[in-house]
């Protein structure tokens, strides 16, 4: 039965947003784990509505085979006429043996600086999700 399925909870790894300083904003993958993680997928997306008309991006996939302990990975540009739309990044990777997948969801107009924080090992302000 679905009840007798463990499902482990995902921690020390997060998903952030970040300027850089040719204004445009780049995604990241960050393991904060002490362990590397193993065959690490990130699907993203993004959905909403724009002028009152429901909009979606195209699914994006990217593969790492490994994410390094206490290290980050760039995913993807994140195009500034994105930002007023909901974006998805579902994350699924292997960790000393059991899957884990996490959904991480920047709601809409949630990437502004009333949100930024310090974002750990880069050292950079921006928007984290753990």
């Amino acid at each position: 039965m679905k009840k007798d399925i463990p499902i482990p909870k995902v921690e020390d790894v997060g998903i952030a947003i970040i300027p850089e300083e040719d204004n445009s904003w780049y995604v990241y993958l960050i393991n904060l784990k002490d362990t590397a993680l193993d065959t690490v997928l990130v699907v993203s997306k993004g959905y909403g509505k724009v002028d009152d008309k429901e909009v979606k991006t195209s699914i994006l996939r990217h593969l790492f085979e490994k994410v390094g302990s206490r290290e980050f990975v760039k995913i993807e540009l994140l195009e500034k006429q994105l930002h007023v739309l909901s974006n998805e990044f579902w994350v699924s990777f292997w960790h000393k043996g059991t899957m884990y997948d996490k959904k991480y969801v920047f709601v809409t107009d949630s990437l502004s600086k009333e949100h930024f924080t310090n974002i750990p090992l880069l050292n950079k302000m921006g928007v984290l999700i753990k």
